[in-house]
């Protein structure tokens, strides 16, 4: 199978792996990028079986609409059953680099807001340590040199994403070179710099589970101490 088949198959079978939280009063989150949009092109087929979804970019609000499928704000909903998206690396303690697609805030705080996060990626995500992908920062545009002032001082090497703007109305800064051992408290480290919205490091709220491409099958994982 080629990457989009494979991920094709993460999206459907993260639709069937979340039908126990399907409730007619339950509502999802719904990460950002290519294999969620599998996700989403998946869930058409099951949309009466939940309440509706909350989405974490303009573009997946979209896709969702495109199929029917409600979309709500998060303030309208108390909590979220299970939050689905992918990663642009993953490492053994399911801590992530997410951000690839300039969504990471919104992620962020859909991610904090579901009872189960649940993570599709393609095998070439997996690593035993994070840091070959590039760090995403999301910025206050009046911040920017100044961050990446304070990046350079954590040895990190940081890239302005040319010709993006977050859905925030921010800019990305791309941190290469990042000797990442502590995500959790390198998470912490950069959240603390004045000016950084927040950062792709997924460490402090990881995955629950991982769906993952093993030789052409999709292998479920959770993560050690996850219910």
């Amino acid at each position: 199978m080629n990457q989009d088949e494979i991920k094709r198959l993460l999206g459907i079978k993260a639709a069937d792996y979340i039908d126990p939280w399907l409730q007619v009063d339950a509502y999802i989150g719904v990460g950002t990028g290519s294999t969620a949009n599998h996700f989403i092109d998946a869930l058409a087929g099951v949309q009466h079986r939940f309440a509706g979804a909350v989405a974490s970019s303009v573009a997946s609000a979209d896709r969702l609409k495109s199929h029917g499928i409600r979309v709500v704000e998060l303030n309208e909903v108390s909590s979220l059953a299970v939050y689905v998206d992918g990663a642009d690396e993953i490492n053994p303690a399911f801590s992530m680099i997410k951000g690839g697609g300039a969504a990471l805030t919104r992620e962020k705080i859909v991610a904090s807001a579901a009872d189960q996060f649940v993570c599709i990626a393609d095998s070439s995500k997996w690593v035993e340590q994070l840091g070959a992908f590039p760090l995403p920062i999301e910025v206050i545009p009046m911040a920017r040199s100044l961050v990446a002032r304070k990046l350079v001082g954590l040895g990190g090497t940081p890239v302005l994403r040319e010709n993006t703007r977050t859905d925030n109305g921010n800019e990305i800064l791309d941190v290469h070179d990042l000797n990442i051992t502590d995500p959790a408290h390198l998470e912490s480290q950069i959240n603390q710099i004045a000016g950084v919205v927040t950062n792709g490091l997924f460490a402090r709220r990881g995955a629950d589970v991982l769906l993952m491409d093993v030789d052409g099958e999709v292998r479920i994982q959770k993560r050690r101490g996850s219910a």
